[in-house]
């Protein structure tokens, strides 16, 4: 009990519900006397907040992005091209599935197209701190950067890129994650102060169920893939990662429930010992397809709430596409996938400070679920990778990954 209170979803939690509770009890037009006085400490709290957070973008991007590239293309092989091919294609597909399913969907949930974000709050002074360059282009030069330290076998430059890499996890877990909980609450205090959001509270309960759904049916379609493409059962995989599944329900971390994948792996007569070895620790760092299942709906309800309209078609394939791309550079904290693709939700989707927040949330709050799939997902991955093996004559040999 005591550290699911010290966890990230906990103190997400706590300030979500503190910032609501104010925001409603001391709304707009509110004329207690310190009414001004907290909007504008909260207005003025939540844009330098939003300034950091923006600022750290372009640098998650580059830190994350240009080393995987860097440390997959070190170790190229026939069986690791297959091994990202199939971890991207899953992800992609499973974006694609929940792209459809959000089109079909949150038209007819009870959502009110007049829901905008409202009202800004008040802010006393600005602090700007301005990207060190554009989104997009930081995508370009990580991608571009990555590839060219392959090409050219730039050791010291791949070297550099994973130190940078180390700093921007830094970064990202003793800054972004410490203030994320103060600069939730000052989003949900302005959505609730304003009224715009708290009308909306019961279709986040239920979006979230669609999602977890949305989990099962991926994991059902990719095992049943498996067992047709490799002959073997994966029923007979998927039965011995309960612990596993459990197991991240309780970390969010794919990496922190790695040991109890490998055993439940290593249980499962269908798996050979080498692709386990060998596919189970590369796709807990690269296959997220519950947590980009998860974001895509997520962003499309969101949009819906506070800006009234979806994304467009063409808008949300590019950023299902690109998301994948983001995917396997997110880094191995609560919400990495969310992290790593701001730049993908402030760039293609235009969220404001307000969509992003609440995002962060929501995401954030059921992160373990999306975890849980992520690594029951890579058993199906695993099976396949046994049954690329077997077709393609690959004997059983030593194989290994450095994480």
């Amino acid at each position: 009990m005591k550290s699911f209170l010290k966890s990230l979803p906990a103190r997400l939690l706590l300030a979500i519900l503190v910032g609501m509770a104010l925001g409603m009890l001391i709304p707009q037009d509110s004329a207690l006397p310190f009414a001004g006085a907290l909007a504008n400490i909260a207005g003025t709290a939540k844009y330098v907040l939003g300034q950091l957070i923006n600022f750290c973008v372009p640098l998650i991007i580059i830190g994350f992005i240009a080393p995987s590239i860097t440390k997959l293309g070190s170790n190229a092989t026939r069986l690791l091209a297959v091994a990202i091919i199939i971890a991207y294609v899953s992800s992609i597909l499973a974006a694609l599935m929940s792209m459809g399913a959000g089109y079909a969907i949150i038209p007819h949930l009870n959502i009110s197209t007049a829901a905008a974000e409202g009202a800004g709050l008040p802010v006393k002074f600005q602090l700007d701190i301005p990207q060190i360059m554009p989104v997009m282009s930081a995508l370009v030069l990580s991608v571009l950067l990555g590839l060219a330290a392959v090409w050219t076998r730039a050791r010291a430059i791949a070297a550099a890129l994973q130190e940078f890499q180390k700093i921007v996890l830094d970064i990202v877990s003793k800054v972004i994650i410490p203030i994320l909980p103060f600069f939730i609450g000052t989003t949900f205090y302005q959505l609730a102060w304003n009224g715009s959001i708290t009308q909306q509270l019961p279709i986040f309960g239920l979006v979230i169920l669609i999602v977890m759904a949305g989990h099962y049916l991926w994991l059902a379609l990719l095992y049943g893939v498996a067992t047709v493409y490799s002959g073997k059962s994966g029923l007979e995989v998927v039965r011995h990662y309960g612990p596993a599944y459990l197991t991240a329900v309780g970390t969010m971390s794919s990496a922190a429930t790695l040991a109890v994948a490998l055993r439940c792996a290593h249980q499962s007569k269908n798996l050979r010992s080498d692709m386990v070895n060998f596919g189970v620790p590369l796709f807990a760092n690269i296959h997220l397809c519950g947590s980009v299942l998860t974001e895509v709906f997520f962003v499309m309800t969101i949009s819906k709430v506070l800006y009234g309209h979806l994304p467009s078609v063409g808008t949300m394939v590019l950023f299902c596409l690109l998301l994948g791309i983001f995917a396997i550079g997110a880094p191995g904290v609560p919400g990495g996938t969310v992290m790593a693709s701001l730049g993908l939700i402030t760039g293609i989707l235009l969220f404001d400070a307000a969509g992003t927040g609440l995002m962060l949330a929501v995401f954030a709050l059921q992160d373990s679920f999306g975890t849980a799939c992520n690594v029951t997902g890579d058993g199906a991955l695993t099976l396949m990778l046994t049954g690329y093996a077997d077709k393609h004559g690959i004997g059983v040999q030593d194989l290994s990954v450095d994480l």
